[in-house]
């Protein structure tokens, strides 16, 4: 799929002050220890599977599903889907990821999506769909921390290709949001002082044809 926007951004977009509801509820929360695709949440991971987590990711989450959030967020998904012209299918957002990365923590390079779809039971509103466009809201004020940039690697996957790193500093304001489709390469590089607090969500639809 060739991309003419590979990402879409929205400077200070979210008030200040729901920022800052997000985090003081986000911290009110027991947090846990974020993991990667390839993992279950349920599952008690061992020494050995802790340390090949951490060389690929290191931070704590929240996992929230307060519809104010998603009303906040929604119609700049929807005029980024358009505007950008990539005009994917979408209907479920999964539950938002309260992200809190500290000193030396990261996350390395990896896409949202995966290119077969949710399997679940029963009637749940993600089974046989696939993450279709990411949201990463940021909640901190860039003179809080230092590091934790946002990078994307516009290779589409092909390690062939040279790669093409773009740092994503439009969203360093505080309450800046960018949008993006999910199966594009990114990471958030480690923090060097401080702490960044970030609001993520994927956005889910039928696979494309």
């Amino acid at each position: 799929m060739n991309l003419f926007h590979y990402y879409y951004y929205f400077k200070k977009a979210i008030p200040e002050r729901i920022c800052d509801d997000i985090v003081r509820y986000g911290k009110s929360l027991k947090d846990q220890m974020a993991i990667t695709g390839g993992y279950d949440k349920k599952e008690q991971l061992n020494k050995n599977q802790i340390k090949d987590l951490k060389t690929k990711r290191d931070s704590d989450v929240v996992w929230i599903s307060e519809r104010w959030i998603y009303k906040e967020i929604h119609p700049y998904i929807n005029k980024a889907n358009r505007d950008a012209g990539w005009n994917f299918k979408w209907d479920f957002s999964e539950a938002c990821q309260f992200t809190k990365y500290n000193k030396g923590q990261y996350y390395n390079w990896h896409c949202d999506s995966w290119d077969q779809p949710y399997q679940k039971q029963g009637e749940d509103p993600s089974n046989g769909k696939i993450r279709k466009l990411s949201v990463t809201v940021s909640l901190s004020d860039p003179k809080d921390y230092k590091g934790g940039e946002l990078e994307f690697d516009f290779r589409n996957k092909d390690p062939k290709e040279k790669r093409n790193v773009v740092r994503c500093t439009e969203i360093l304001p505080k309450g800046s949001l960018v949008v993006f489709p999910s199966f594009v390469w990114h990471r958030v590089c480690p923090v060097k002082k401080g702490s960044r607090y970030s609001l993520v969500i994927w956005n889910l639809g039928l696979p494309f044809q």
